[in-house]
């Protein structure tokens, strides 16, 4: 179960069918070199190797590969890029229904384990989905680790939020009605600005403005416990991330920020592959609860971290019928 786990948050941004055969002639020799010696006689073929070796790969090579995959990715018709800040890196795609006054927010952060990725993975499907919902879809990058930390991650997003609060009369946008929503890593950055509410303060964002909260597949909830699980092959990401400081890595854990003020609705949904995942998201929702939010779990069948992300949106989808349900409701 753990091996099969540990690949996901990254592989997810990565592997997209036969185009990783080709995705791997595109890659610097040395990640090529990198990858056959580590996959050089793997039971179960290259895609699964690849999966698993992601995360002893260079930060490099990851980011490499990353930066390949997402060239693939398009951009839906009346999408739009704008800067909330000075860094190349501070930019957000904006999608809004039209004719729609002014439409609510929902505001969407990319995993890869905080040191990879970009905001137009899954933008083609969930964009198009979020106006036919009446939502606006908004979708951030945000500066990656090592070059930034974590906490300057999350005051990222929160400035991104006063960016579109800022200027929502000329996108036609709700600025008091937003719903925060994230993938792997990205679910924790999100569920740590709806816990621990300095980012959103600073950023001069009111608690009130979140509506929801939606985790899709997050296990970094509590960052000491899955950073030291046992067999853990992603522990030099958590590392890279959050340190060795046990107390940094509290100080990054939604979970122990779930003492009231939290943002008021949770909808958490883990996949039934990852018992961490399920354990993580249990307790954050325990925790939230007992402070005095509403927080669901709804358990994911049939769906890896990767497929819950890209079938986001799909007619037809589970996890997409529970988000319809749960944006309906805090609307």
């Amino acid at each position: 179960m753990m091996r099969l786990v540990t690949g996901m948050a990254i592989s997810g941004l990565l592997l997209a069918g036969a185009a990783i055969a080709q995705e791997r002639q595109r890659l610097p020799r040395e990640c090529r070199q990198d990858i056959m010696k580590l996959c050089r006689g793997a039971v179960g073929g290259f895609s699964q190797c690849l999966r698993n070796v992601l995360p002893k790969m260079s930060d490099e090579c990851r980011k490499a590969a990353s930066d390949r995959a997402m060239a693939r990715e398009e951009r839906p018709d009346g999408m739009i890029e704008v800067a909330y800040g000075a860094d190349a890196r501070q930019r957000m795609d904006l999608l809004v229904p039209q004719d729609s006054g002014s439409a609510p927010v929902l505001f969407f952060v990319h995993g890869g384990g905080w040191s990879i990725g970009d905001k137009v993975a899954g933008g083609a499907t969930k964009g198009p989905w979020a106006s036919r919902q009446g939502w606006a879809y908004a979708s951030a990058n945000y500066r990656l680790v090592p070059q930034v930390t974590v906490e300057q991650q999350a005051a990222d997003l929160a400035n991104a939020v006063a960016w579109l609060r800022a200027n929502a009369a000329s996108h036609h946008l709700d600025p008091d009605r937003v719903v925060l929503m994230g993938h792997s890593a990205g679910a924790h950055l999100v569920a740590l600005l709806g816990t621990d509410t300095r980012y959103l303060k600073a950023a001069g964002v009111p608690l009130g403005v979140v509506k929801g909260v939606v985790l899709l597949d997050g296990a970094g909830y509590d960052v000491p416990t899955q950073a030291s699980a046992e067999r853990n092959i992603v522990q030099p990401m958590y590392e890279a991330a959050f340190s060795t400081n046990p107390e940094r890595q509290a100080a990054l854990s939604p979970t122990r920020h779930a003492a009231a003020p939290n943002a008021a609705n949770w909808l958490i949904l883990p996949v039934k592959l990852r018992a961490d995942s399920q354990a993580q998201s249990k307790a954050l929702a325990g925790a939230l609860v007992k402070a005095g939010s509403s927080a669901a779990v709804a358990v994911v069948p049939g769906e890896s971290h990767r497929s819950l992300n890209t079938g986001l949106g799909e007619q037809g989808d589970c996890a997409t019928k529970e988000v319809e349900r749960f944006l309906a409701s805090v609307r």
